[in-house]
């Protein structure tokens, strides 16, 4: 061959190669492991509560909308437009489950905001409602033919409240669980749950609602995580022997958590739990009512939003709270829209009182400029999406954290509301309106908690999958789960390593004791030999 003809046959070669790695690299999108299946999903949404029933819906919504067919145990049915949703089914238990709201806020105030109360009624109420559940016929009927229904479902889709009697389902039909936890993770029920609890030197426990710096927070902090784990321990020993309190109750292969790092403290989790918080917030808001969009844009100083959710009647709060906020609303040139209950003796001008509003599509406004809440985990997303600062007054549960971690980010200011006088509530009103730093921050939380690997949708989707793939995915559990208290603890291994010490201790004392008795034998000897 010629040194042209080699030449040639050279340059054929490497453009060839060129072309092969260049194809290649076109369609280097990775595969999936294994090729989709749509899978069958039992929900049961343990807790009558909207807000819960909000967040487990979301999730489910994520996995019908990939295909999958959902059945749902729920007491809020009939949200979804079955003509868009073929392959999702549901079950009402209003019947048994009676939904919670309108709460007095006089009970609230009272009893909710303590520790000493809260925790042993969750687990009382996680019981009551675990009883109510599997005493339905149809539950009965799954449990009943545990094998026809593992053959007929592929996983469990539930919710923990302050009891594990709800994974009894999962261990009398023999399917993999996943919890869905439509607060910040349960601090009380974490090492339960997922088999390590938080530290709490530098992170605060759900219920404690100030950050943990000094030596008192960690002091407190500590003595609320000791306090927690051990009245729900008693409360569980204490309550009436049920069925699903016979052996170890199931354990989740995945726990979704409505949380996020902008209102979490970094903390070490096994990688079985998954943040997807804000998953209810549909970008393709709708369209406000038309009353509702008037009354915002023809406010020329912009519109507040005041809501303290489903839970409390506000209406049943006491008259001088509700006169101080009349009075404050009526010295300032801003639109209040006002979720209230019934009718309002006295209103101000500039209010507007609903029993409803469409609270993602008010917040999302530009001319809605301050939010004030309770400080719910969901309102507090949509506000963090929005971009809207807070004015935060918590009640109860996991809001103190809520909202402090909004006053940490810069965007919030919470008060005490039994404390309210007209005054301070007028003057976080104008600091949160006039100083810019509030709006600053708070577009800086949105671009932060929006910019995520995947949407909460996709990690539900992803998650779920993973789990159906690989057949519960039993490996993600931390083995944790598998030592009992004092092993987790290492308190076998540090009496060995004490005990070890002592008796090395001891061991050397005695041969020290022995090696002088005989030195100081052999001296004397050796003296006497000499006089």
């Amino acid at each position: 061959m010629s040194p042209t003809c080699h030449h040639r046959v050279i340059v054929i070669l490497v453009i060839a190669l060129c072309a092969t790695t260049a194809l290649t690299a076109g369609n280097a999108t990775p595969l999936p492991p294994t090729r989709f299946r749509a899978a069958n999903i039992l929900a049961v949404e343990t807790v009558p509560g909207r807000s819960h029933w909000n967040f487990m819906s979301a999730v489910l919504r994520a996995l019908t909308d990939r295909g999958h067919s959902v059945v749902a145990f729920t007491s809020y049915p009939a949200q979804w437009p079955s003509s868009t949703h073929g392959n999702y089914t549901e079950v009402d238990t209003s019947a048994v489950l009676l939904r919670h709201a309108g709460e007095l806020a006089s009970r609230v105030l009272s009893d909710y905001s303590r520790l000493s109360y809260i925790v042993p009624s969750v687990v009382r109420w996680s019981r009551q409602f675990c009883d109510a559940v599997y005493d339905m016929e149809q539950i009965r009927a799954l449990m009943v033919n545990g094998t026809d229904t593992a053959a007929r479902f592929d996983l469990l889709v539930t919710e923990p409240l302050g009891s594990e009697c709800v994974a009894h389902l999962a261990a009398a039909i023999g399917l993999p669980m996943v919890y869905v936890v439509p607060t910040p993770m349960i601090t009380y029920m974490q090492p339960s749950i997922v088999g390590h609890s938080a530290n709490p030197a530098y992170v605060p426990h759900l219920l404690y609602g100030s950050a943990v710096r000094a030596f008192r927070h960690r002091l407190v902090n500590t003595a609320m995580y000791a306090y927690g784990r051990l009245v729900r321990w008693y409360a569980e020993r204490m309550a009436l022997r049920r069925p699903y309190d016979v052996g170890e109750p199931a354990k989740p292969s995945v726990v979704f958590v409505n949380s996020h790092h902008v209102t979490e403290p970094t903390m070490l989790l096994p990688t079985n739990v998954i943040h997807v918080g804000g998953i209810h917030l549909d970008r393709d808001d709708g369209a406000l009512p038309t009353n509702i969009l008037e009354f915002i844009e023809n406010s020329p100083h912009g519109v507040i939003y005041f809501t303290f959710g489903s839970v409390i009647a506000m209406s049943s709060l006491p008259d001088h709270i509700q006169d101080t906020f009349k009075n404050v609303f009526r010295q300032i040139p801003q639109r209040v829209l006002w979720k209230y209950e019934g009718e309002m003796e006295d209103k101000p001008d500039n209010v507007m009182i609903g029993n409803w509003f469409p609270q993602r599509e008010v917040l999302l406004h530009p001319n809605v400029k301050l939010f004030i809440s309770h400080g719910g985990i969901s309102g507090v997303y949509e506000a963090v999406d929005a971009g809207v600062p807070v004015l935060g007054f918590p009640l109860y549960y996991d809001q103190p954290r809520n909202l402090q971690s909004l006053v940490v980010a810069g965007m919030a200011i919470t008060m005490e509301l039994l404390s309210i006088t007209e005054q301070r509530f007028l003057h976080s009103i104008k600091e949160l309106l006039h100083n810019t730093n509030y709006t600053k921050n708070a577009i800086i939380t949105a671009d932060r908690f929006r910019d995520r690997p995947m949407t909460p949708q996709e990690s539900v989707v992803y998650w779920t999958e993973y789990v159906l793939r690989h057949k519960g995915a039993h490996h993600l559990k931390s083995e944790a789960l598998n030592l009992t208290w004092y092993q987790y603890m290492l308190l076998d291994v540090i009496f060995v390593v004490v005990v070890s010490f002592l008796v090395v201790m001891y061991m050397i004392y005695k041969t020290s004791r022995l090696f002088y008795s005989h030195v100081a034998n052999y001296l004397i000897r050796a003296k006497v030999k000499q006089q």
